[in-house]
């Protein structure tokens, strides 16, 4: 069965079908910029690009980059337009895609079930904490399976600072940080995590595990497993894909 999942993220939009009895992608991905405002109708305008490029007229999965509640209204909005604040993203949504049935989930919630399911999360217990690092750092939390939705621990405060602000795979970036010190703030990121939920997995997802090999092996002093996201980046739109399935 396909479904067709869009991951919106602080940076890009990006979707495609999805074959969810293989748990990846059943096409190349479409990916367009994200706009600047990114305001609802601008996102909307940018999903709707994204699943008219496959011609799709089926059930859509959508993520979004904050707090989602009841599978469809927003109620955070760190790295996107603040108007998004208490929009009906499922109507919106539903609207500019011409009535097409749509749920909407957390972007990293999508891609840690994703990753429980089909990748290195998979059939593990306790406790296990999925981390996105890209424009901001998202974050899954799974108790013997079972999803607590909604975490944000990205915006946990890390030295004086929202650790996002201080750890995402952007700031890297944008203050041309070296692998050796990005790896040592995420490891200090890693380790009060750590401290406040005694995890027996971390997954590290997002663009950046790609690269994993640059910086996973420069991380010290922590006591649970560290492993790469085995979806990488292509994990929320897996995710909510999966999430649409409910709608079929």
């Amino acid at each position: 069965m396909q479904i067709f999942g869009v991951d919106i993220g602080g940076s890009g939009i990006k979707g495609a079908p999805v074959d969810l009895e293989r748990g990846d992608l059943a096409q190349e991905r479409c990916k367009v910029l994200i706009p600047q405002p990114a305001t609802p109708e601008g996102v909307a305008d940018g999903v709707r690009q994204v699943v008219e490029h496959f011609g799709w007229s089926g059930p859509v999965g959508l993520t979004f980059p904050g707090v989602v509640t009841g599978g469809a209204t927003v109620r955070t909005a760190a790295n996107v337009d603040r108007s998004w604040v208490g929009t009906d993203a499922r109507a919106l949504f539903a609207e500019r895609l011409g009535g097409l049935p749509v749920t909407v989930v957390n972007d990293a919630d999508a891609a840690g079930v994703a990753e429980m399911q089909f990748g290195a999360g998979r059939g593990r217990r306790g406790t296990v904490i999925v981390l996105t690092f890209g424009t901001g750092i998202g974050s899954a939390v799974f108790a013997d399976g079972v999803l607590v939705p909604n975490t944000e621990l990205g915006h946990l405060e890390l030295d004086g600072h929202e650790a996002e602000k201080r750890a995402s795979s952007k700031v890297r970036d944008d203050e041309d940080l070296s692998w050796e010190q990005w790896a040592h703030r995420v490891q200090k990121y890693l380790a009060h995590v750590e401290m406040l939920f005694s995890p027996e997995l971390f997954v590290i997802g997002g663009g950046v595990s790609r690269k994993a090999h640059k910086f996973l092996p420069r991380i010290e002093g922590i006591s649970a497993e560290i492993v790469p996201a085995q979806l990488q980046n292509n994990a929320g739109i897996v995710g909510a894909a999966m999430r649409a399935a409910d709608l079929t």
